[in-house]
């Protein structure tokens, strides 16, 4: 393996580093966009039971604030919830905005290694071409050793940019989805306790 990535010269470097970082973004955003940190079971039964029995305190609200984006959507709706339905569904949608960039963290970057790992494959099809072509200006077609280690790094790097460019691509697509998907939910969630802080629905939280 490393006859192999010596053989694709320099370029391997930041093709290498690119594949680092990707694998490190998607580990760390599948286990932060997970279902059971984001979305809660049971949180908005236990907070209309702490509002019902009267018991929310600024303590509670702080706590459930900083447990969970759901909960800093649920928190910025009931500390606005006085001022009625419009309002508290403006405060929700104003609180979602760096919930949601905050969950779309590192997404871009992973997107920007998807796009330039195989454009850097491609610099190492071109530099190896180069390579073969000068060897045979200076050489003639006779020395087979340098036209094959030309040839042998533009198909190296190619494959390399491309081997991290696709997986790389999927997952990319697949977060986004997921924030995406989550977004929704926490939205539709929050709508629901707007509802039925003021009395437009029925308190069924199951």
């Amino acid at each position: 393996m490393f006859e192999l990535i010596r053989s694709g010269g320099w370029l391997m470097i930041p093709i290498l580093a690119c594949s680092v970082a990707a694998l490190a973004i998607c580990l760390e955003r599948l286990w932060f966009l997970r279902s059971s940190r984001i979305l809660p079971e049971g949180l908005l039964a236990e907070v209309w039971e702490l509002i019902r029995s009267g018991e929310m305190t600024p303590e509670r609200l702080r706590s459930i604030r900083e447990g969970s984006p759901l909960g800093a959507l649920i928190v910025a709706g009931l500390n606005n919830s006085r001022h009625g339905r419009e309002i508290m569904k403006e405060s929700i949608q104003e609180a979602a905005a760096p919930v949601v960039h905050e969950m779309e963290r590192y997404l871009n970057s992973l997107g920007t290694i998807a796009a330039i790992t195989p454009l850097l494959g491609l610099l190492g099809t071109v530099i190896g071409m180069i390579r073969v072509f000068s060897a045979i200006m200076l050489q003639g077609t006779g020395n087979a050793n340098v036209l094959a280690g030309g040839i042998s790094e533009a198909l190296i790097t190619t494959a390399a940019g491309l081997a991290i460019a696709i997986p790389t691509l999927v997952m990319h697509r697949y977060l986004q989805r997921r924030v995406d998907s989550l977004v929704l939910v926490m939205e539709q969630e929050a709508v629901r306790l707007v509802e039925v802080v003021h009395g437009e629905r029925d308190v069924n939280f199951s």
